[in-house]
């Protein structure tokens, strides 16, 4: 084995290279901006990080501007919160077409159905991935919480 990598001057560049490229990524990764939407929640996060060419959304629920659930339950919910999204998104020099991953909490999940139904409206043509989970409660009582990620292409 000793031969194999002492013999080869090809395989000590090659390994000098990925060790430098391996740091620079961990040092990029670490650099990001926070993007704020609105006045603070006062919540320790904020509603985006971009980092490069990513945005990593936090959470958004159906809430309006004065941060408090629009009625009429889990329809509205899931329009105000894709259009929260769209806020967050769109604050970072993003459109809704560069989302390529999205996370769909639910606090009943027989509501999967009329979620899908306004998510189906609002979200462009390819569609992201998407996961969608029951969980057992949301702060605020809310009925929905989605969570995105966003890649802005060269």
């Amino acid at each position: 084995m000793r031969k194999i990598f002492s013999s080869s001057p090809r395989i000590g560049i090659a390994a000098a290279v990925i060790v430098v490229l391996a740091i620079s990524a961990i040092g990029y990764s670490q650099a990001g901006r926070a993007i704020t939407v609105g006045e603070s929640k006062g919540l320790p996060f904020s509603d985006g990080m971009l980092v490069g060419n990513t945005l990593y959304l936090a959470g958004q629920e159906g809430t309006d501007a004065s941060n408090k659930l629009v009625g009429g339950g889990i329809g509205p919910e899931t329009q105000q919160a894709l259009e929260n999204i769209e806020k967050v998104v769109k604050a970072a020099g993003f459109e809704l077409k560069d989302v390529v991953a999205v996370t769909v909490y639910l606090a009943d999940i027989h509501e999967f159905g009329d979620m899908n139904k306004v998510y189906r409206s609002v979200m462009p043509d390819p569609k992201p991935t998407r996961a969608t989970v029951q969980v057992a409660a949301l702060v605020n009582n809310a009925r929905i919480e989605i969570s995105a990620i966003a890649v802005k292409g060269k």
